[in-house]
């Protein structure tokens, strides 16, 4: 598979990253927010998309 770079862990960035990682690519995704970053190293999604956080 792929090794892939989202830009971008907002709404579509984060929900792209996660398809893609579920369909067996190799997915970083890159945000400069520092803030929502490390809300995602903890596990917190700062929105709602069913089957995301699994």
């Amino acid at each position: 598979m792929a090794k892939i770079a989202v830009i971008g862990a907002g709404y579509v960035g984060l929900t792209t990253g996660a398809c893609l990682a579920s369909l067996g690519h190799d997915v970083v995704v890159a945000d400069n927010d520092n803030d929502r970053v490390n809300s995602l190293k903890i596990g917190e999604i700062p929105f709602f998309e069913p089957g995301l956080k699994e």
